[in-house]
């Protein structure tokens, strides 16, 4: 996806190539590479957690990643799960991802033990992060790595998976097909939402009839053509917008005619308008600095 996510220059980031083939990762950070979890949570603002891997990885714990500014994308052979304010995406362990970042964006991101704390997610999750659930995911920036776990930093943490568990699914997600033909229309998608052909275009190219792209569509993603095409078109628009460019010009360049029509297709799957979104995030933590 050209969508113009890149890992910021302020960000502590692993000596690594996109291309380096997925395994578990241990990047050296100010504690040295990670190897097992010192508690149920990890998430020191200097620990690992919060550093930018850029390469596919995958790990033996569970992630967090949340940004309290700006926003992410989170990348699996699956989906493209997007977080914008006020959410965050749950990657199980095991599963290989990679975390895309806005160029301004703060990560407070946790590694968890998920059998410590009682959450048996298998699958990638974005949920919302409600104003307390934000604050104790802060909270545990400021924690030492090893924590009391029988003390009150120990209970917080099951205050945490508590919050957790009750977190609400509020998604931008777009699943990723498996079938060539429909991974080479979802590329155009992406790469050209201001021009990419329409159901019937693709269809003929692929030999295909409509009615019978439009159910493969719906059994290899979950979505209609035309609703996955709107959501690859929302999630182009956000480093257009972030960037500062005119709201006109990015309707267009995600291939809306009408002002109108973009504003509510984006209010309806982002929750904010895009004048909102483009005012930015929560700005109340400072970057981290490596």
């Amino acid at each position: 996806m050209q969508s113009g996510i890149q890992g910021p220059a302020d960000t502590v980031r692993a000596g690594s190539n996109p291309g380096t083939p997925p395994g578990n990762a241990a990047v050296p950070g100010r504690r040295g590479g990670l190897r097992r979890l010192p508690r149920p949570v990890y998430g020191h603002i200097d620990s690992q957690s919060n550093i930018l891997i850029p390469r596919h990885h995958k790990h033996t714990w569970a992630q967090l990643s949340y940004a309290t500014q700006g926003y992410l994308q989170v990348w699996t052979p699956d989906a493209r799960f997007v977080a914008l304010a006020q959410r965050a995406v749950w990657i199980p362990a095991g599963v290989t991802h990679q975390v895309r970042q806005s160029p301004h964006t703060v990560i407070r991101s946790l590694y968890l033990d998920a059998d410590a704390l009682g959450l048996d997610w298998s699958a990638c999750r974005v949920l919302a992060v409600s104003p307390l659930l934000h604050e104790l995911i802060r909270r545990f920036s400021t924690l030492p790595v090893e924590y009391d776990p029988d003390g009150p930093d120990g209970r917080l943490a099951r205050v945490l998976a508590d919050q957790l568990a009750v977190s609400p699914d509020a998604g931008l997600i777009l699943s990723w097909p498996t079938d060539p033909r429909l991974q080479s229309v979802c590329r155009q998608l992406q790469s050209h939402p201001d021009s990419a052909p329409d159901l019937g275009a693709f269809s003929r190219r692929l030999g295909l009839s409509d009615k019978t792209l439009t159910r493969l569509f719906q059994r290899q993603t979950g979505l209609g053509f035309r609703l996955w095409r709107q959501r690859a078109r929302l999630v182009h628009a956000l480093p257009l917008l972030e960037r500062g460019d005119r709201i006109t010009d990015v309707a267009l360049a995600c291939g809306y005619d009408s002002l109108s029509s973009f504003i509510a297709a984006f209010r309806a799957h982002v929750g904010v308008t895009p004048r909102a979104f483009a005012a930015g995030a929560r700005e109340d933590d400072p970057p981290v600095r490596g």
